[in-house]
């Protein structure tokens, strides 16, 4: 995991977004040497179990989940 100061981000923010989106290598960044962000590409995550992992198994649908249900839904 790469660590970054805030001031060198800054100067090279492009850079870096470029190296964590192509490495999907985490990017830490400090202020004053103490992490305070972390940078993560979405694109190697398995971001439904991210969401919604700690419900897994714990939700009951008693419906038919492809069951169409616009007529539910009043217009905006």
């Amino acid at each position: 995991m790469k660590t970054v100061s805030k001031s060198e981000l800054k100067s090279k923010m492009l850079e870096y977004f470029r190296l964590v989106e192509q490495s999907g290598e985490d990017l830490i960044v400090t202020d004053n040497r103490v992490p305070v962000l972390k940078v993560c590409s979405l694109k190697k995550r398995n971001i439904p179990k991210d969401v919604f992992g700690d419900v897994q198994g714990k939700i009951k649908y008693n419906e038919d989940i492809l069951t169409d249900t616009s007529g539910e839904w009043s217009e905006i």
